[in-house]
């Protein structure tokens, strides 16, 4: 099993920033592969981004891509989301996800493991 708690979330306003980070413990965590997914209020989960086993392996949907960025520290079992420029419609809530394999995945049903969610909310 393996226990994923995210924080960082809240209110922001438009243009701003914040860091989103996700705590892993109970399994090796760089057998993990991670990634992030938000859903908004009446949506879908979607896909943000993911990171493999090595940090240099990344992947963002594109509605992200150069505004979001994924990072892991395995020393501390924890990966990160730095968003910037953030724009009311990146309000949701933002779930970290695990999965086994380590590879790169874009679907939810790729991940076994899921946190409990932090909301981010930004004003215009």
């Amino acid at each position: 099993q393996v226990q994923l708690v995210e924080s960082g979330g809240g209110l922001v306003q438009a243009g701003g920033s914040l860091r989103l980070s996700c705590a892993a413990s109970g399994r090796t965590f760089t057998s993990l592969g991670m990634a992030w997914f938000r859903q908004a209020p009446g949506k879908e989960r979607q896909f943000v981004a993911a990171i493999g086993w090595s940090a240099d392996v990344t992947y963002y949907a594109d509605s992200v891509k150069g505004q979001f960025t994924i990072s892991r520290d395995d020393a501390k079992n924890t990966v990160y989301l730095q968003m910037n420029s953030l724009k009311p419609e990146d309000t949701a809530v933002y779930f970290c996800a695990a999965r086994t394999g380590g590879g790169l995945a874009l679907l939810a049903t790729a991940y076994d493991y899921w946190g409990q969610g932090t909301r981010v909310t930004v004003s215009s």
